[in-house]
């Protein structure tokens, strides 16, 4: 294809959480993936939070991975060296250190929900990887969370407001239980025009074929 004018608009609806490295790393191959395939995609994040039973003080990320997976110090180091390389080819930049921690994200949840009624969400998405992963920073934090809105073009007293309201949280919480109870058990989960599923960073490769099938059906 050339690379005039996107030929085609995909809806792609990814199913994740914020401190889930695979789930930035996914959407930056399926970035790729919609560049090399000349498409664009509607895009739409939804909840799913990995520790939804953390405490407000977090937990260090390598105690965490190894009580939650049983990985070896040694294991853990390996999959940090892989992602942060993975990370670098594809533009972005992981800052693990032996004091990373792991943090709850029902807060972000409800933050990115009413971005989305502002037409504000993806911004807000990336801000809070960036935050995370790149600047090291508790999510679980209002003036971390409040900053991410604000990197994002959107009303930091706005978004305060909003979630000292408590009216989000229901929300979030339904549409945690729509995906789940469709078998959702693992993110990121990417769903493309609502019947191609594929969950994990599954690669640029694989979302392009994807892509082109949906292209093709439309065609």
């Amino acid at each position: 294809m050339s690379s005039s004018e996107p030929t085609s608009i995909v809806q792609v609806d990814i199913v994740s959480d914020v401190v889930c490295p695979w789930c930035i790393v996914g959407f930056l191959q399926l970035k790729q993936a919609l560049k090399n395939e000349n498409a664009f995609a509607c895009l739409r994040w939804h909840p799913f939070e990995l520790n939804p039973a953390l405490g407000a003080e977090g937990q260090n990320l390598r105690d965490h991975i190894a009580e939650k997976y049983g990985s070896t110090p040694e294991q853990s180091q390996q999959a940090r060296d892989r992602l942060t390389a993975l990370g670098a080819e594809l533009g972005f930049e992981f800052n693990f250190t032996a004091d990373s921690r792991i943090y709850n994200t029902f807060a972000a949840h409800q933050l990115l929900d009413w971005a989305e009624t502002q037409g504000r969400q993806h911004p807000l998405k990336l801000a809070l990887f960036e935050a995370y992963f790149t600047r090291q920073l508790d999510v679980s934090a209002a003036e971390v969370l409040l900053g991410a809105v604000q990197i994002a073009g959107l009303d930091p007293e706005a978004a305060r407001s909003a979630l000292a309201s408590g009216g989000i949280a229901s929300r979030v919480r339904e549409k945690q239980q729509f995906w789940t109870s469709r078998g959702i058990s693992g993110v990121p989960t990417l769903v493309f025009d609502g019947k191609y599923i594929l969950s994990g960073a599954q690669g640029t490769d694989t979302y392009g074929q994807v892509l082109q099938r949906c292209l093709n059906e439309v065609a």
